[in-house]
């Protein structure tokens, strides 16, 4: 069963920037777009695995600071001409706070 949890205030992430949330079994990049939309995914380019949450913000996506790999993310896909994928996570905010939606131990997060 997923469930979710409060991980950080939305003003604690800066514009066009993003915080690490540490879980358990892998570290979750929260990514704040220009238009305040909160984003989550796994904090590994599907290229080499490089740390997404360190990338730079445009639009609804994110490059990865390793290889300029471009990630959409809505969907955690790599932008044409490059290909592969990372977990993305439901996100929301209520009140000011980000809550994520972390899957179970039966479950796995999407791709």
């Amino acid at each position: 069963m997923s469930k979710w949890i409060e991980v950080v205030e939305l003003y604690k992430i800066p514009v066009l920037g993003s915080r690490l949330i540490k879980t358990r079994d892998m570290d979750i990049a929260v990514f704040r777009a220009s238009d305040d939309r909160v984003f989550a995914v796994h904090d590994a380019c599907p290229h080499r695995g490089g740390p997404l949450s360190q990338g730079i913000v445009h639009g609804h996506t994110v490059t990865c600071p390793l290889h300029n790999w471009k990630i959409d993310l809505y969907s955690g896909n790599a932008l044409a001409p490059d290909h592969g994928c990372t977990n993305v996570f439901p996100v929301k905010v209520e009140d000011g706070k980000v809550y994520l939606q972390l899957v179970g131990e039966n479950e796995e997060a999407a791709c």
